[in-house]
């Protein structure tokens, strides 16, 4: 018999350490398993902790691509192995895409603002899921499995899901998803709809319900800068919820300022940033 003890992976970050943050204050903040708001007044730092946090995750993932500001502190995560997984950053502002030549380079020229590009990527990302669904399906299909059918309708189930959620939530403005293709299009009064024609709101939360999508309810780390931005009250209220229905596995690490966001019983999970901050 083996005694040893097998190590399991890290499936969330329990706390981040920053030194030396603008050069004179350190970070030091606890983590819960499901979701995080930090919280405080303008130019306290909330957005520039989430970023770090990013640029780091992003450095670790792929050493070619170093960001500037990964240099300028040091960042540690904890367990030392939470590095390892996956993660999403869901930017919030809809900002045309200037400070770049991707519009230029793109293919797709309906692509012209940043939300267009989160949309551009996760569409492929998207395709890559349903072939991932499809072969499983497949497989349990044809495996001889008396529950194949069973299973199989439960591995279909997340997609169905996100586009009734996706038809729910636009429903005021007559969009619904065009189910026949494989590719994210909507049909509003009989026309079809390229995601890149809705609405600011409207694009980034179909970024974040794509994102917590595709993730296929793995463990994953998702960062949010204020995604309270551009969205309806309502879907302020819910899109916590929306996302833990999802991906039950995600945690979720956010900035806001929005009251609306912790209206759903997540009060306890906000933390202000004087608290987590050591002079």
């Amino acid at each position: 018999m083996n005694n040893q003890q097998q190590s399991i992976p890290a499936e969330y970050i329990s706390r981040i350490e920053i030194e030396a943050l603008w050069g004179r204050k350190h970070i030091v903040w606890e983590l819960r398993r499901d979701v995080n708001i930090l919280s405080g007044v303008n130019g306290i730092g909330k957005s520039t902790i989430l970023n770090k946090m990013a640029s780091e995750l992003a450095f670790l993932a792929n050493q070619d691509d170093v960001a500037k500001d990964v240099k300028e502190v040091k960042i540690n995560f904890f367990p030392a192995d939470a590095t390892m997984i996956g993660f999403d950053v869901i930017r919030s502002f809809d900002r045309p895409l200037f400070h770049s030549n991707l519009a230029e380079k793109m293919a797709d020229k309906n692509v012209k603002t940043e939300l267009d590009w989160q949309l551009y990527q996760l569409q492929r990302r998207y395709l890559d899921y349903q072939v991932n669904i499809g072969n499983r399906i497949i497989e349990l299909l044809s495996s001889g499995d008396p529950d194949g059918q069973l299973k199989a309708a439960e591995v279909s189930y997340p997609k169905r899901r996100f586009q009734d959620l996706a038809d729910e939530l636009f429903a005021d403005t007559g969009k619904k998803i065009i189910r026949s293709k494989n590719e994210i299009m909507f049909e509003q009064d009989g026309d079809e709809l390229l995601p890149y024609k809705l609405s600011s709101g409207e694009k980034q939360l179909l970024v974040i319900l794509l994102t917590v999508l595709v993730q296929d309810k793995q463990p994953c780390v998702l960062l949010m800068d204020e995604p309270e931005v551009s969205l309806h009250i309502e879907w302020q209220q819910r899109i916590i919820e929306i996302i833990r229905e999802m991906n039950p596995y995600a945690q979720l690490i956010l900035t806001t300022h929005s009251p609306a966001m912790v209206m759903g019983g997540w009060i306890d999970a906000v933390t202000e940033v004087t608290d987590i901050t050591v002079v």
